[in-house]
């Protein structure tokens, strides 16, 4: 009795590791995450915030070889997004309510066996007042994306529209856009070494793409460059530009993917495609037959 008290107001991660059972599975924690919001179902919880402290712990299906790439495990920020996402989604009176949508969001994704969701009022009283459940990833209703918000903008910038003097204009307007922006950029003007060899000229292409991305990231500390599909979530999520560096996706994606020599703007366009651009838009150059065209990024406006 007494290790059940004291497990019961431990920290979650004690409580997964108590009943992990025969088989114990990884786990990814958050710990002591606090968010001001408005919830609460007495009139003094009305029209104010307060401190919501967050503890969750998600156990975790194992993922064979990782290879250390970020797009094999189940991101930190699928956790965080998940709180932030259910907070924004209307105003709730009860923490139950919002840690049983929470743990639904995070066990949407395809490696979340399981959820301990703790969470906290801390300017109620002298204490904490607050509740924790345990859900399972089986059965869980699947939830929205974990870059929810509007569907991103897919922007081909030739190396025309990257010298252009309008260039810091055409970032303040995708800046103040409702939809975040995915940039994309072809192959520099400078010579590159050639392999005389297809497949290997394909990497070489792909890594001067990247280094035309990198080019535009010094140039306006706005556009960072992006090579995973976590990043690109990530940046959509904190309403980042992002400059795309094609090389890791495109060959993750193997046949399911583009030809690794596609021309630039065709990539432009699978990308596009891999994450359901709301928009699809060549700047200084034409796409490939079916891409929306327009003159300047302005049409996004």
């Amino acid at each position: 009795m007494t290790s059940d008290l004291a497990l019961a107001f431990d920290h979650p991660e004690a409580r997964a590791a108590a009943t992990a059972g025969g088989d114990p599975r990884d786990r990814i924690s958050l710990r002591d995450h606090i968010v001001a919001a408005e919830i609460g179902a007495f009139q003094h919880e009305r029209r104010r915030t307060q401190r919501l402290r967050f503890n969750v712990v998600v156990e975790v299906r194992g993922a064979g070889d990782l290879a250390d790439d970020v797009d094999r495990v189940l991101s930190y920020d699928r956790i965080t997004e998940a709180i932030a996402a259910e907070l924004a989604a209307e105003r709730l009176n009860l923490l139950e309510t919002l840690a049983e949508r929470v743990a639904e969001r995070v066990l949407a994704a395809p490696q979340a066996a399981r959820a301990f969701v703790r969470i906290e009022k801390l300017d109620l009283g002298p204490g904490a007042l607050g509740v924790e459940i345990v859900r399972n990833g089986a059965g869980a209703r699947a939830a929205p994306d974990s870059g929810a918000g509007p569907a991103p903008a897919v922007i081909f910038l030739s190396n025309e529209a990257l010298a252009s003097d309008r260039l810091g204009g055409w970032l303040d307007g995708i800046e103040a856009a409702a939809e975040p922006a995915i940039l994309c950029v072809g192959l520099p003007d400078a010579p590159r070494p050639e392999t005389g060899h297809r497949p290997t000229q394909a990497r070489v292409d792909l890594l001067a793409i990247e280094q035309n991305a990198w080019a535009l990231a010094a140039r306006d500390p706005r556009c960072i460059v992006v090579a995973s599909r976590t990043e690109l979530d990530w940046a959509r999520g904190q309403g980042r530009i992002s400059v795309w560096a094609p090389s890791k996706m495109v060959f993750d994606a193997g046949a399911d993917g583009p030809a690794p020599d596609s021309p630039p703007e065709a990539l432009a366009a699978w990308l596009a495609r891999a994450v359901g651009a709301a928009r699809l838009i060549y700047v200084g150059t034409e796409g490939p037959e079916g891409a929306r065209l327009a003159a300047n990024v302005h049409a996004l406006l």
